[in-house]
């Protein structure tokens, strides 16, 4: 059997030559420059780059102070065993100094919470990581308080990992013990007459407030969060923060209010 014949490296990595007419074309290339940028110009040429067997791109300094760092690319080629070069397309291309957008990041990256408003949508990616199977297959004759807390009739139901995201978020969060109005509450929710703990694995360190005067009411708390809403909470602050009146039996103060009549004169006055 004759050896297979194998292609050498340097075969595979041959760097184009330089076709010397579309090297030259530097006239040409900046005649579609300035046309392209009408009613603007081409700047000097900045150099250029071979892209293949006689094909080159010949780059300018673009002008417009809308595009500063940008400059324009102008690729010529020839036919092989012709004379003539002819531009294949002209195009603006950022350069080093060039101000770009920022990177595209999809929709779903870059929703924060609380961006989901009235009407909008947000669909669930198929593998999400927060959410596993549920148990689909029910049965009429089953408890369906006992199907609900499995999660069964349910596609989907939430993960370990989800469920550990969700209960870090919230005992860090606002609603966590570290949170300030829990620091100076008188005492943990979890002695609260108003906590509501939650069903499934969550129920050891969560719950529900249910005081409508408290800041927290309808959101979920931590079993050692807290308030000054506590039911046990029986010190009742006075009605009125004003004190009593201070009357100063010290001190006097002399109030005139008229003449006195002089009892003597009058009688004196009657006699005259």
């Amino acid at each position: 059997m004759s050896p297979l014949r194998q292609t050498s490296p340097a075969r595979r990595t041959r760097t184009p030559a330089v076709d010397p007419a579309c090297a030259g074309a530097v006239d040409l290339a900046r005649e579609a420059a300035d046309e392209t940028a009408w009613p603007s110009k081409a700047g000097e040429h900045l150099g250029l780059t071979v892209d293949g067997d006689r094909v080159v791109t010949h780059y300018f300094e673009c002008l417009d102070q809308a595009y500063v760092g940008w400059r324009w690319a102008v690729t010529v080629a020839r036919a092989a065993r012709a004379r003539n070069v002819t531009v294949d397309e002209v195009v603006l291309l950022p350069g080093d100094r060039a101000l770009l957008a920022p990177a595209w990041v999809p929709w779903l990256e870059r929703l924060r919470p609380g961006d989901l408003g009235p009407g909008d949508l947000l669909p669930t990616p198929a593998d999400d990581p927060r959410l596993v199977p549920g148990f689909t297959e029910v049965s009429d004759a089953t408890d369906v308080q006992l199907q609900w807390e499995l999660g069964l009739g349910r596609v989907r139901v939430m993960s370990q990992e989800g469920r550990d995201e969700a209960a870090a978020r919230w005992y860090e969060g606002v609603a966590g013990p570290r949170a300030p109005i829990a620091m100076s509450a008188p005492a943990h929710c979890a002695t609260c007459g108003f906590y509501l703990p939650l069903a499934g694995g969550l129920r050891q360190v969560f719950g529900v407030c249910a005081n409508e005067y408290a800041p927290d009411d309808g959101r979920v708390v931590s079993a050692d969060h807290g308030c000054g809403a506590h039911s046990e909470a029986v010190v009742i602050p006075p009605a009125s923060e004003h004190g009593p009146p201070v009357l100063d039996e010290l001190d006097y103060e002399i109030v005139s209010t008229g003449p006195i009549a002089d009892p003597a004169a009058d009688e004196a006055l009657g006699h005259s």
